[in-house]
C-alpha cells in the first residue's frame, strides 16, 4: 500500500487562489514573499484579488498554480510521498514535493517555461480540444491521418482518462480533426478556450528557451520516484528527469498510463494537492479502487 501525490496543472486556478494559505500560516506568508521577490512582481495579488481573465494569462496561471501546489504541499504535516506525479505544470510542483528541486529554482523554471510558452502561441495561431468518449487508439489514429492528409499539425496532447483526450495544433487542423472525430462517433469533440497548442510540436521555440535553463539548474537525487508526463513511468535519475521535462513542451501527457504504472507499483491512495480537484476525478475515473482525496 502507497501513497501517491499529485499535483494539478493549467486550468485549475480560481480568482482568491492561496489567500486562505497566506493568511493562516506564517510559513506560507513567507514563500508567497519571496515568491513575489523571485518574480519580480506581486504575483499573490494577482492570485487573491484578480479576475478570471487576469488569472489566465499563461505567464500567470502557470506560477499560480505552481505556488498555490508548493505551499499546500509543505503545509501537510507528516507528508512522505511513496511517488509523485504531476499535470504538465504539475509536474514541476512534484519535483519539489520529492526534493529534485528546490523551491526558488523550481519557481524560476516554471516562470521561464510559462513566458516561452506565450511567446510560442504569438508566433503562431493554434489551440486544443478536447474529444470526449471516443476510442484512444481511434483519436491517435485520426490526428495521424489528419496531419498526413493535410499537412496541418495535429497530434494527441492529453491522455486525460480513459474517454476523455485533448488534441493539439494548428487552428485548421484541429477544425478538421474535430469533424472527423465526431463523425467516428466522439460524444464531444470542442475547441477549447486556450492560447495555443500546448504539447505540440507548435511548442518547440519555447522548448529551447526551457532546456537551456533546465540544463543550468542543479537537480537533486529524489526522496522518491516521480511519474513523468513522457514516459508514464518512475524516474529518480536526475539526468533523465531533467530530459523528460524538456521533452514534456513538445510531448503527450500520459496521465492515464502514469496512474496507471503508479498503480501497477503499488499506489493505493491518491492525494491530490493544489487548486481545484480535476486530478481527483481523473483518478477515480482510471482506478475506481483507489482512495482519492485533496489538500488544498
Amino acid at each position: 500500500m502507497k501513497h501517491a501525490y499529485v499535483f494539478p496543472g493549467q486550468g485549475s486556478q480560481f480568482p482568491g487562489m492561496g489567500k486562505q494559505l497566506y493568511e493562516n500560516n506564517a510559513k506560507a506568508k513567507e514563500l508567497f514573499e519571496q515568491a513575489n521577490s523571485i518574480l519580480g512582481f506581486r504575483i499573490s495579488d494577482t492570485m487573491f484579488n484578480g479576475t478570471e481573465e487576469d488569472l489566465k494569462q499563461t505567464n500567470v496561471t502557470q506560477p499560480a498554480v505552481f505556488l498555490h501546489s508548493v505551499i499546500a504541499f509543505m503545509g501537510i504535516e507528516d507528508a512522505r510521498p511513496d511517488m509523485v506525479a504531476g499535470h504538465s505544470l504539475g509536474e514541476f510542483s512534484a519535483l519539489v514535493a520529492n526534493k529534485a528541486l528546490t523551491f526558488e529554482d523550481a519557481l524560476r523554471l516554471v516562470f521561464i517555461r510559462a513566458t516561452a510558452m506565450q511567446r510560442a502561441c504569438e508566433l503562431q495561431p493554434s489551440t486544443m480540444a478536447a474529444v470526449l468518449a471516443l476510442d484512444d487508439a481511434k483519436v491517435v489514429e485520426i490526428c495521424a491521418a489528419v496531419s498526413a492528409e493535410t499537412g496541418e499539425v495535429v497530434v494527441p496532447a492529453n491522455f486525460n482518462c480513459p474517454g476523455q483526450l485533448v488534441i493539439s495544433g494548428s487552428i485548421n487542423g484541429i477544425n478538421i480533426a474535430c469533424e472527423r472525430m465526431k463523425a467516428a462517433g466522439a460524444k464531444r469533440a470542442l475547441v477549447l478556450p486556450v492560447g495555443g497548442a500546448f504539447h505540440s510540436p507548435l511548442m518547440a521555440p519555447a522548448k529551447e528557451e526551457l532546456q537551456k535553463a533546465i540544463e543550468s539548474t542543479t537537480f537533486s537525487t529524489p526522496s522518491c520516484p516521480v511519474y513523468q508526463n513522457v514516459v508514464a513511468k518512475a524516474v529518480s535519475d536526475p539526468a533523465e528527469i531533467k530530459q523528460n521535462l524538456i521533452d514534456q513542451l513538445t510531448g503527450a501527457v500520459k496521465w492515464t498510463q502514469s496512474v496507471q504504472a503508479m498503480v501497477a507499483d503499488g499506489a493505493t491512495t491518491f492525494t491530490e494537492v493544489g487548486p481545484g480537484k480535476v486530478l481527483q476525478g481523473l483518478i477515480a475515473k482510471i482506478y475506481k479502487e483507489a482512495v482519492v482525496n485533496g489538500v488544498s
